[in-house]
């Protein structure tokens, strides 16, 4: 919890515009993350939340219909997203090799249609697909993206490596042939880091105006034992997901899709704090949330 209220003091509150006084916005995230973090539901939380209130990390202890309504707010997500890299920053110096994958979270939304073929209506089970970078020494997360769909994954390493370049120093990225592409490797080359990503096999070293594409298709091929030796730090992408989901639960209880969206967001936020607890004690930092 009081890591929580650090991240959650550099949330602005918005400017009083009229009507009755709303709660304060961070006080409302702090709330919306513990709830995640408790793995309860909205009713079953209010006791956390009077907890948190006496120990003055609130003002108030919301009602549990107001929690539901503000995690539906797009205006949320943003902020969430921000939180994630802030409580990231207390391990800048320590990560520099990175892994990136993605992996769904299963939501109590179908989605139905008419085969025509078969002649009757079939449905499948929606999920939240989340598409993060993490550190391979701590599993921290350093970026993350949400998508309702099921999306190619290697049109959001871009996006994913360049948040992350911003607060860290990138050595290595390893990830899996989803992001095998000649875009991807000048990307990461350009930012100072080495992709250790492998080859489908109808690949060739021809590099179309990629250089790093054709170094790295020639270290597969004949330095594959040692190339497999990094690549195999994608594996701690895998490891994440493990944590987050057998901490916070595989699924997610909102119903609308900004909800649960900004629900697994809030169990990466979690995540990231739980990662900073514990190398507090193993390997002695300071939680400095630097803004």
């Amino acid at each position: 919890m009081h890591l929580l209220r650090d991240i959650c003091s550099a949330i602005p509150q918005p400017a009083y515009r009229f009507g009755r006084p709303t709660l304060p916005l961070s006080d409302m995230i702090f709330a919306s993350a513990l709830k995640v973090f408790t793995t309860f539901s909205l009713r079953r939380f209010i006791t956390d939340a009077e907890i948190a209130k006496e120990k003055g990390y609130i003002s108030k202890a919301p009602c549990y219909s107001t929690i539901g309504v503000y995690m539906e707010k797009p205006e949320l997500t943003p902020i969430i997203k921000e939180l994630i890299t802030i409580s990231s920053l207390p391990l800048a110096t320590i990560e520099t090799d990175f892994s990136i994958d993605s992996s769904g979270f299963g939501t109590s939304r179908f989605v139905k249609w008419f085969d025509k073929k078969y002649g009757k209506e079939k449905d499948y089970r929606t999920w939240v697909k989340a598409h993060l970078v993490c550190g391979v020494k701590t599993n921290v997360v350093t970026a993350v993206e949400l998508t309702m769909t099921n999306e190619a994954d290697t049109k959001f390493l871009p996006e994913l490596v360049v948040q992350t370049a911003k607060n860290f120093k990138i050595n290595e990225v390893s990830g899996d042939k989803a992001y095998s592409s000649r875009a991807n490797m000048e990307l990461i080359n350009e930012l100072g880091a080495v992709p250790y990503i492998p080859f489908r096999k109808n690949a060739t070293g021809r590099s179309k105006g990629s250089i790093m594409w054709k170094k790295m298709y020639h270290y597969f091929e004949f330095k594959h034992e040692e190339f497999l030796e990094h690549y195999h730090k994608r594996s701690n992408a895998e490891t994440t997901f493990h944590m987050i989901k057998s901490k916070f639960g595989d699924s997610v209880r909102s119903k609308t899709e900004v909800a649960q969206i900004n629900e697994v967001l809030l169990k990466v936020l979690c995540h990231n704090i739980c990662v900073v607890i514990q190398e507090m004690f193993e390997l002695g930092i300071e939680p400095n949330f630097l803004i």
